[in-house]
């Protein structure tokens, strides 16, 4: 069995192998399928305890890369011979490529934006990423969204054929310069295909909020594009108050609750770096916004010294932006810590609870009422809280919410009966 070094090692290498068969000319499909089998072959053959990347070891094969492509492009061949209905492909892989070293082309960012096709759904576009791009096993990406592995395997097999036909020509396939591209999609929807994957967190053997920070650096490697960089820098400053957000018995902690000293204090800075970088060039977008508000989180030592002026500032300028109504309901927070809760009430009155629900996953109508919840707590009328906090909690969509929620709930009706 390979060894852990081994196993990200491969992931790694995935991206570029797999990018190089659709320059060849398969098509994802076949390409991917073909890959998989390589790594398997990989993890059979290669010595274990072995990785390029250990100064003390030796690699597990001279050329990892040029490897796989090998054994990669020798499965699609044997594969396409075998299939009748594609005998049409027989002129393509007739003559076999010499084994040698990799090509130094990286086909990763063309990846990126086949799996962010607008032709799929977000979901399909996540599972696809997650494998072609991220290395993941069918396995590892159906524990992680808590489905079964044959849900999951059913959802990749779909999405690969939906962009079967979409292949790389010459014109993409030749050296390009860092941040130029002519892809399918956008850079948008692969921004928005990560976040996605950022937003699942934690679930079985994959971390997907780390396996997304690991996506967003590796794209911002190959595309010059401030919003990618936004992107980063906002997954980096969130992801540094993890440790700070569940309480040993598992319990949601909320952010004025939260021990300050357990943030990532290395992960601040770099994210801070990112952003002041991104927003130098002056071309603002969703990410770099949301970034911003979540630096002045990060910069301030306790809830009370926040900037919440400032905050509500860069939420205004989000809302021109997007004009989404979780923009508006988190606005309205800011505005109530700003300047009172009655104003945090009025600007929460322009948003009603029908268009609330009209949003992502994670953010529906109980997040509405929460948040009433939450700033009628603030104006002291604690009955109608309760009460509200209630109502969240019986339509939260997790259970650490609404096991959250409940207790807000309870605290405030053992103070209503003293």
């Amino acid at each position: 069995m390979t060894s852990r070094m081994n196993e990200v090692l491969l992931r790694s290498l995935t991206p570029s192998v797999l990018g190089i068969l659709v320059r060849r000319g398969a098509d994802f499909a076949a390409a991917e399928d073909a890959v998989q089998e390589a790594l398997i072959e990989a993890i059979r053959v290669w010595p274990a305890d072995s990785s390029p990347s250990s100064s003390s070891q030796e690699p597990p094969v001279r050329d990892p890369k040029g490897w796989l492509v090998t054994v990669a492009w020798r499965r699609f061949i044997d594969a396409t011979r075998a299939d009748a209905a594609r005998r049409r492909r027989e002129e393509l892989v007739e003559e076999e490529p010499a084994p040698g070293p990799a090509p130094g082309v990286d086909d990763t960012l063309q990846l990126y934006f086949l799996c962010a096709h607008p032709s799929l759904t977000p979901s399909s576009a996540v599972a696809l990423t997650l494998r072609a791009v991220g290395g993941l096993t069918t396995r590892q990406i159906a524990e992680a969204y808590l489905v079964p592995e044959a849900t999951m395997a059913q959802r990749i097999s779909r999405a690969k054929r939906t962009i079967s036909g979409v292949g790389v020509s010459p014109a993409q396939a030749g050296p390009r310069a860092r941040g130029t591209f002519n892809q399918p999609g956008d850079v948008a929807t692969v921004l928005r295909v990560l976040y996605l994957v950022f937003n699942e967190g934690y679930s079985g053997e994959v971390d997907l909020a780390a396996e997304a920070i690991r996506l967003t650096r590796q794209l911002a490697s190959a595309i010059d594009h401030p919003e990618v960089a936004g992107l980063l820098a906002l997954m980096l400053l969130h992801h540094a108050r993890r440790a700070a957000r569940i309480a040993p018995d598992g319990s949601l902690v909320p952010l004025a609750e939260q021990d300050r000293g357990r943030w990532d204090t290395e992960a601040i800075a770099e994210g801070v770096e990112i952003l002041q970088a991104a927003l130098a060039r002056d071309r603002l977008g969703e990410y770099q916004a949301q970034a911003a508000i979540a630096a002045l989180h990060a910069d301030a030592p306790t809830t009370e010294e926040t900037d919440w002026v400032q905050i509500v500032e860069w939420y205004d300028e989000l809302a021109r932006l997007t004009d989404s109504p979780v923009v508006r309901l988190n606005r309205a927070v800011a505005v109530g810590e700003a300047d009172g809760p009655r104003a945090g009430l009025a600007a929460l009155a322009t948003l009603d609870a029908s268009s609330a629900s009209s949003v992502s996953r994670g953010h529906p109508v109980p997040r509405y009422t929460a948040v009433a919840a939450y700033l009628h707590e603030r104006d002291g009328d604690l009955t109608k809280a309760a009460r509200l906090y209630a109502e969240a909690a019986q339509k939260a969509p997790n259970l650490a919410e609404r096991d959250h929620l409940t207790r807000q709930a309870a605290r405030l009706n053992a103070r209503l009966r003293r």
